[in-house]
């Protein structure tokens, strides 16, 4: 019933095995892994689909990761397009996912039998989006020749693929029940900023390109600075970023005035109407408030 192939993922595990990730799909397997414990699992077993929801716990907080297994091999399913059967919620996301399980599996009893005549181009029923800090969430209730299921895709950082599981319709209510026995014992309160983050921006500068992305974790809002396909990054977190600004715009106007010096050298001497002026009044030196610290651009004086 799903629309996800098979495929294996070789870590060791007692349990399964699958490659270590946080709620924002992170992988861990560059460097040290964090300390990361298990609160409570569970599985469930729907049609040929077995499924595994975990409750953990990280220095980023608490979330859930549901992952399909593949009974062949104990291994996370992973698609021929290298998409792995397994996505991670935060407690409020996780939540949220149960409530639309309801509404999803109310319209479904509300569908006649299938037909294969008066089926959607992209096979989709019903569709909602989840958006959590700078993450989304994309549910699809499908129906293909193998019958009907529930897409449920998380997009994860760039250059990656989705990560997604395919939940058969008939195993929705089962699933919301195992779910909500979770959320009651582990509760659904992230903590910390209850807004809406800012959405990522893109900078090209010649060849290279350089992504700005706002994010939340148990320590607070954070921004990541990435660069170009290597996506090399720094994270500063927001309670410095005025000074971060400061600092930056402190560089910005001394190599403003770098630049004016090398220009004024080049012509011999200062500007006409410069300090020290040859052929004009002296004036004193503009103040950095009279900059503009990103472009260099100097207001004409009155």
């Amino acid at each position: 019933m799903s629309d996800i192939g098979s495929g294996d993922e070789g870590i060791n595990s007692q349990k399964y095995h699958g490659q270590g990730m946080d709620a924002g799909g992170n992988n861990f397997d560059s460097g040290q892994q964090p300390q990361e414990q298990e609160l409570a699992t569970k599985m469930l077993q729907i049609q040929s689909k077995r499924f595994y929801l975990d409750v953990k716990q990280n220095r980023r907080g608490r979330f859930i990761k549901v992952a399909e297994i593949d009974d062949r091999t104990g291994y996370v399913r992973i698609g021929a397009d290298g998409r792995r059967s397994q996505i991670f919620l935060a407690m409020s996301t996780a939540a949220e996912f149960r409530d639309h399980l309801s509404s999803f599996s109310d319209f479904y009893s509300s569908l006649g039998p299938p037909n294969p005549d008066n089926v959607p181009d992209d096979g989709k029923l019903k569709s909602e989006m989840m958006l959590k800090d700078n993450r989304r969430y994309y549910l699809d209730l499908k129906e293909n020749s193998r019958g009907r299921f529930l897409r449920v895709s998380q997009t994860i950082t760039r250059g990656g693929p989705r990560s997604q599981i395919a939940l058969p319709a008939q195993g929705m209510i089962e699933f919301r029940d195992a779910l909500t026995d979770l959320l009651d014992d582990f509760g659904t309160d992230d903590g910390g900023f209850k807004g809406e983050l800012p959405e990522g921006r893109h900078l090209r500068v010649d060849n290279k390109n350089f992504y700005f992305d706002i994010g939340q974790n148990n320590r607070g809002i954070y921004m990541k600075v990435s660069e170009s396909n290597f996506r090399t990054a720094i994270t500063v977190p927001e309670k410095c970023w005025t000074r971060f600004r400061d600092i930056l715009a402190d560089y910005c106007d001394k190599m403003c005035r770098a630049h004016q010096q090398n220009a004024e050298n080049h012509q011999g001497g200062p500007i006409p109407g410069g300090s020290g002026v040859r052929g004009g009044p002296s004036q004193p030196a503009p103040s950095s408030s009279d900059i503009d610290t990103f472009s260099c651009n100097v207001p004409n004086r009155i």
